[in-house]
């Protein structure tokens, strides 16, 4: 009997060191609790300023684009205003031009008039 109780302790023995021999085969692949890293604060602070500032930049482009289209466009009434104040001064100039023509026109018609009137009161 001795050696059966023998026996029963080595198997014993031996299924213990095996199941402590696979706990600790599967301890290697349980997550470890572990200290955080001290710098991950600082990286997610770097991180997100580095995003804020790409967000700024890019608000700023935009920004800047916006005010370039209203420059242009308000620089483009402004050149249309000039265009049609061009116009309308050529339209005024043609006009004076014209009516001082037709005035010029009409003095030297009138003149006409009294130079033949004054020669027939002369004559006669």
């Amino acid at each position: 009997m001795l050696q059966n109780t023998k026996k029963k302790s080595d198997v014993d023995e031996r299924l213990g060191r095996s199941a402590e021999a696979k706990k600790a085969l599967l301890a290697k692949f349980k997550p470890r609790p572990h200290a955080p890293d001290p710098a991950f604060e600082d990286r997610k602070a770097r991180r997100e300023a580095e995003l804020e500032a790409v967000r700024q930049a890019r608000a700023d482009a935009k920004e800047a684009q916006r005010l370039a289209k209203l420059a242009e466009e308000e620089e483009a009434k402004q050149r249309e205003l000039l265009k049609e104040e061009d116009t309308v001064s050529a339209i005024r100039a043609e006009r004076k031009a014209r009516k001082a023509a037709l005035k010029a026109d009409a003095r030297a018609k009138r003149e006409l008039h009294q130079e033949v009137r004054q020669q027939i009161r002369r004559t006669g």
